[in-house]
């Protein structure tokens, strides 16, 4: 090679080293790009899992020693979830609008906050409170990860990263739960709130350093805050009510009545609003496609199954087995090695052949099997079918949860994307907030009425004591109890988490419906950034000097406005069936 051709060498290796980490300019980036942007996204994750079920398996000796009864439980448990419901769709809506990487780590920052201020709690109040604004930054962390994901992955290769998504969940699942009960063993239960906070500090650090997004077009922003406070303050009266009723006052009550007319009140006022807002926090013309509305629907009740099963489980486990919080963690693994292998599997599958609806729809079937099942509970089961069939159910969610996202990014169109991700997060959150309070009021309700029948058949002095024991509706430290009064609670506990799996059957076949009729659309090839410069080349009135669009950009288009044609992958040229298709 001649000196002269020497230095535009150097050169082009320099500039070739600069732009390294980051995506090219239409958006394309390499496995190893994507897997170090990744990197500190999973691991901001993995502290937001870590600090919620850390506390999972020591939450019902938290309670007994902050003196709650089984109302404050579950609050403790939705105000985290309401809290989430509430703040995701606003996050979606900021992800649309303002720098992506700078919301997830104030999301991570102040999640990590509510963790640690939890853990200087002196009562049930301060704990939901501070719980509370845990839910806030979850909210962020559930939207902006999927938002995130899309932007840098296609949907078809998806599924394979997903499986990490799926392992890192199962993985802080898994050992958040092991992890509490030692550190609650050893240290005590407020260290539970104080553990992830070195991590998430790395953790931030970490997503400034790695995540390197493609940098999306500027413009007007307008958020819609007559919207989000309407929606927020609907929501929140109906957990409200959910929560409140049957103990604090009746089902059928003036009390009950008006709550529920001001939250419908609130609901249909916000449902005003957004038709009339120029960027509404939820666009409602979203549900005129069937996939989102279908999957919005399947969301609700797989909420349901995964928020119940984590909150139910651990009282069926330490009150009706009498399985200290390490125990207690050990033995949910059958559940979360479920979840763990069949999301990682299936995603992998999903992202070979491009084929998604036989794997939700057996997830969806595997879903009503365990909870029919787990519906089968009692005080004395055999705890290796029980595990077997917490196993079934968390292969059935591993299969559902990160898919219905997937399906959804799939076919709405690329402007909305950040809202119907967060959307379909916010209807999980929402089924999950619901769903736990309406069942936790039915497991007291059980459990209330167990206890009174078994008291009645004790012998007279096990009465008294009992009684003296039982009588502040308090959640009870059954290793404290003599051995009759013990077996009590035990048996209680063990029908009302029986019958709680029971009466979420109906919802997990609402599922299995919903993904049925889901349209089987194909998988496109383009990340989110791509389709946006293919979306705004072919802009109605502008001047098309550009190459024409690939047939995934054709593919996508189609997809993205509700038809679904097919796309041959090497030929531009559509075909509405596949007999016309050549290959």
């Amino acid at each position: 090679m001649s000196p002269e051709a020497r230095p535009p060498k150097k050169k082009s290796e320099k500039q070739a080293k600069a732009p390294k980490r980051a995506a090219s300019p239409d958006g394309t980036m390499t496995h190893k790009q994507v897997l170090e942007a990744l990197s500190g996204l999973l691991l901001g994750m993995f502290v937001s899992i870590l600090a919620g079920t850390v506390v999972s398996t020591s939450l019902p000796l938290i309670i007994s020693d902050l003196d709650g009864n089984q109302s404050a439980y579950t609050w403790v448990v939705t105000g985290t979830l309401l809290a989430t419901t509430v703040s995701t769709p606003l996050w979606g809506k900021f992800a649309d609008l303002f720098n992506r990487k700078l919301l997830i780590q104030l999301a991570l920052g102040i999640f990590v906050l509510g963790s640690a201020l939890a853990g200087f709690s002196q009562d049930t109040n301060t704990l939901i409170v501070f719980r509370v604004l845990q839910g806030l930054g979850a909210g962020g962390l559930a939207a902006l990860s999927q938002i995130i994901m899309a932007d840098i992955i296609s949907p078809r290769d998806r599924g394979k990263y997903a499986g990490l998504f799926g392992a890192v969940m199962a993985v802080g699942t898994v050992g958040g739960p092991l992890l509490g009960g030692v550190v609650t063993d050893a240290f005590g239960w407020r260290w539970n709130f104080f553990i992830a906070l070195p991590v998430a500090v790395v953790a931030i650090i970490l997503l400034q350093v790695t995540l390197h997004l493609p940098k999306h077009a500027k413009r007007k922003v307008h958020i819609d805050y007559l919207g989000a406070v309407l929606i927020a303050g609907g929501v929140s009266l109906l957990m409200i009510w959910v929560t409140l009723a049957g103990n604090q006052f009746g089902w059928a009550s003036l009390a009950s009545w008006l709550m529920v007319a001001g939250s419908a009140v609130l609901l249909i006022a916000a449902v005003l609003v957004e038709f009339k807002s120029p960027e509404p926090i939820i666009p409602l013309s979203m549900f005129k496609n069937r996939t989102f509305t279908l999957a919005v629907v399947a969301s609700i009740s797989v909420g349901v199954s995964m928020f119940g099963t984590s909150v139910f489980l651990a009282q069926y486990m330490q009150l009706a087995r009498g399985a200290t919080p390490t125990e207690s963690g050990l033995l949910t693994i059958p559940m979360m090695a479920g979840l763990l292998i069949s999301s990682t599997l299936f995603g992998t599958i999903i992202s070979r052949t491009g084929k998604w609806k036989a794997v939700m729809i057996s997830g969806a079937v595997l879903t009503v099997l365990g909870s029919v099942l787990l519906g089968t509970l009692a005080y004395d089961t055999n705890l290796v079918l029980v595990g077997i069939y917490m196993a079934v159910l968390g292969a059935g969610l591993g299969m559902l949860m990160q898919n219905l996202v997937l399906v959804v990014q799939n076919s709405i169109e690329v402007k909305n994307l950040g809202v119907a991700t967060s959307a379909v997060t916010f209807f999980r959150s929402l089924g999950g907030t619901v769903g736990v309070s309406v069942l936790g009021s039915v497991l007291g309700t059980i459990v209330a009425s167990e206890i009174k029948d078994g008291i009645s058949a004790l012998a007279p002095a096990d009465q008294a004591a009992a009684a003296a024991a039982l009588g502040s509706g308090s959640i009870p430290k059954v290793s404290e109890l003599p051995d009759a009064i013990a077996v009590l609670v035990e048996t209680a506990y063990g029908v009302g988490v029986g019958s709680v799996f029971l009466y979420s059957v109906p919802l997990a076949v609402v599922t299995l419906l919903a993904v049925i009729f889901i349209p089987n659309a194909s998988l496109g090839r383009q990340n989110a950034v791509q389709l946006k410069k293919a979306a705004a080349s072919a802009a109605p009135g502008r001047q098309d000097t550009s190459p024409a669009p690939s047939a995934a950009e054709l593919a996508l288009a189609d997809v993205a406005t509700g038809s679904v044609a097919l796309v041959d992958p090497v030929s531009p040229v559509r075909t509405a069936n596949p007999e016309h298709q050549s290959r």
